[in-house]
């Protein structure tokens, strides 16, 4: 017997659906509607009730139905007006999962009722099919089912080593994890993963989209699917194909178990745009909810999207429920799951006002005086396509930003460029010269030389072309500029010793971010030469090409890796707050000093420098005495020979070389000598110790 349910006005102040004990609350956004009516599922899909909310407060409209209990599936039709040239798609006959839903039951289907209009006949006509077969039901959720009492770990930015892993591409191949766990939450804080990311002596793993995304039709017509997850629909929900055997809560012990490792979690978040598209994209949720509110309309036409993030639409971050719904989102995954932290896709979309990027704009204000938010750790990705979108530098103090300048400049270093090693000098110093202002820090700086967007550090060094062919754009998708080399060979090869070049230029790309001011961070596979056959947009590759190979992975490169991680630990001097400018410090000498490999100065104006020597010591604020015990000297050789280095005096201390990247393993040597070579090609990191 189908129930009846008594519904009364509720409440308009928390959105989404709130259980209490005897009944259930929703109350959902929408300034334009002219009617919201809630719709009830049972697990087989049929709808059994339709009931209008029978309030409305300002834009919120609620109603609490009593004795409907968790687990309930439902969604929403909302009526209004169908005009596009106004900027409205309203259209009841489309199920629309809650913004704020916990959890989905279902899977997409890629189908014509999931649009509002008609397929073949523009989008200004209107579909007047049900969608609601082919969506996603949203869920009642229990209070006590994800209790929101987590905690974080608060690690020291200075401290930071990220590491950036895909959840399914990281572990699907793992051979020492369960093959029913492979894949998923519960993999990716395994025994067999935990153990490796100690090894290499992480800090925190930052994991690709794991809010509920879905894939672009254009894509599934292809045969090909989002693999990355940048095309997020539910930013309260885990993404439902991570789960494994514990379900939701798999993440929530995914975090314990890296909480109790000392790793931190950061999730790269998608907030500046949605799965829904252009005016052709599909109506799955905010499109039918208030298009007009949800999103950025272009002035005049408001029929079409502003598309600053090249995917078809952009989030209204400006609007005062927009903002509220993505600060909503990030607390929810701070005190539910104990997550430490973000990188924001396309930041400067969300710090773009109706005038432009912004620094001191709505969202990045918001962030900075949240008393949950505030605490955590936040990263930019600082651009986007739109107008002035390039912002490396600009972001507030309290943020990290992915620095690209820094991976281009030590790929165009070490693969040999003209003036290459006079940016190069400021990179290793943090980019100061971005980055000093405001009272930032040099940890804002995140270095790195490869990430999930882009060739991996290994394909730098075998491919000089993109080989996107797989992607179905002919080759034309992913970056033009990758600032690689291939030694003579494109892709494979037997030959001994374009094999050996390129391992060594890998652990000199890997060494000269660890050995950077700054914020290392190392994409997943890096440590282990891992390669995505010359493709660098794998964004859509849901398969070996993407995943990572465990078998291949070489275990004399993952110690080399652990060995840099574990010397950038050890010497404070290398991950110092503060940017070094060659400051006096009061023993005398400068926090940074630069030299020649014959111990005279460098000719900085010379287009072809290609062998540079740093002295780094901690910085003024922090130096104890005459030659800090943390006194470190960095060489680098880019020349194709042997050079002997001219050791700077230190007595009566001595000189200890600890890094060589001419070598797979490493290990300290004393230098008794007042000078040493260093080999072809190579980078060396000498420590300054006790004489004995």
């Amino acid at each position: 017997m189908t129930p009846t349910y008594e519904v009364t006005a509720g409440r308009p102040n928390a959105l989404g659906a709130q259980w209490d004990g005897e009944g259930t609350n929703f109350a959902l956004f929408s300034d334009h509607a002219h009617r919201v009516t809630l719709c009830l599922f049972d697990t087989d899909g049929r709808e059994t009730h339709q009931i209008d909310l029978p309030e409305r407060s300002g834009a919120v409209w609620h109603g609490y139905v009593q004795r409907l209990s968790p687990g309930q599936l439902y969604g929403y039709r909302v009526d209004g007006p169908y005009a596009p040239d106004r900027g409205h798609r309203f259209n009841a006959n489309k199920l629309l999962l809650d913004p704020y839903t916990r959890d989905f039951h279902g899977l997409f289907k890629h189908d014509p009722a999931c649009f509002g209009y008609v397929w073949g006949e523009g989008d200004q006509s209107f579909d007047a099919r049900d969608s609601a077969p082919f969506v996603p039901k949203s869920v009642v959720s229990h209070p006590d089912w994800l209790p929101q009492d987590a905690r974080t770990l608060n690690r020291d930015w200075e401290d930071a080593f990220i590491y950036e892993a895909h959840v399914k591409g990281t572990t699907i191949q793992h051979p020492m994890i369960a093959e029913d766990k492979r894949g998923t939450y519960d993999a990716m804080a395994s025994d067999a993963m935990l153990e490796h990311l100690s090894t290499l002596g992480v800090t925190a793993v930052e994991l690709l989209p794991v809010q509920a995304f879905n894939p672009e039709g254009a894509l599934q017509d292809r045969g090909l699917t989002n693999y990355w997850g940048y095309n997020t629909i539910g930013f309260f929900v885990p993404e439902p194909k991570y789960l494994g055997p514990s379900g939701a809560r798999g993440f929530r012990a995914m975090v314990d178990r890296f909480h109790a490792a000392g790793i931190e979690v950061i999730l790269d978040v998608v907030y500046n745009h949605t799965a829904e598209s252009d005016h052709y994209g599909p109506t799955l949720s905010f499109r039918g909810i208030d298009n007009a509110s949800y999103y950025r309309l272009l002035d005049g036409q408001p029929r079409y999207y502003v598309n600053d993030t090249g995917t078809g639409n952009t989030l209204n971050v400006s609007h005062p429920f927009v903002l509220r719904l993505i600060l909503d989102s990030m607390r929810y995954w701070v005190t539910t799951f104990g997550v430490d932290g973000f990188r924001f896709d396309l930041a400067t979309t969300l710090a773009r006002e109706p005038s432009g990027f912004d620094r001191h704009g709505g969202f990045l204000d918001a962030l900075r005086q949240d008393p949950v938010l505030s605490n955590v750790k936040l990263i930019a990705e600082p651009w986007d396509i739109g107008p002035g979108g390039y912002r490396l530098g600009g972001f507030p103090p309290e943020f990290a930003e992915w620095n690209d300048r820094y991976r281009d400049t030590i790929r165009r270093f070490w693969r040999g460029d003209a003036r290459a090693a006079q940016d190069l000098g400021g990179a290793l110093l943090g980019t100061a010269d971005l980055f000093d202002t405001r009272g930032r820090r040099a940890w804002s700086s995140v270095n790195f030389a490869a990430a999930h967007d882009g060739f991996t550090t290994a394909d730098v060094t075998a491919y000089e072309q993109r080989h996107n062919e797989a992607n179905g754009e002919d080759n034309r998708d992913g970056h033009h500029d990758n600032f690689s080399d291939n030694f003579g060979v494109e892709g494979e090869t037997d030959d001994p010793d374009i094999r050996e070049a390129r391992r060594r230029r890998v652990r000199n790309l890997l060494a000269t971010v660890f050995l950077s001011q700054g914020t290392p961070m190392l994409l997943a596979g890096d440590e282990g030469g891992n390669t995505q056959g010359g493709n660098n947009n794998a964004y859509c590759q849901d398969n070996e090409t993407a995943w990572l190979d465990w078998e291949a992975m070489d275990g004399n490169l993952i110690a080399f890796t652990a060995a840099l991680a574990a010397f950038r630990h050890a010497h404070p001097t290398l991950r110092q707050s503060r940017f070094l400018h060659g400051a006096e410090r009061s023993d005398g000498r400068r926090d940074v000093e630069w030299q020649a490999f014959d111990g005279g100065a460098l000719n900085w104006r010379d287009p072809g420098l290609s062998s540079l020597c740093i002295l780094l010591r901690g910085s003024a604020e922090s130096a104890t005495g005459d030659a800090s015990p943390d006194t470190i000297l960095l060489a680098l050789n880019r020349e194709d020979a042997d050079q002997e280095l001219h050791l700077p005096d230190i007595a009566p201390r001595r000189w200890q070389q600890e890094i060589d990247t001419s070598r797979d393993k490493q290990g300290a040597t004393m230098i008794d000598e007042r000078s040493v070579t260093v080999p072809r090609c190579s980078l060396a990191a000498f420590v300054a110790t006790e004489a004995t």
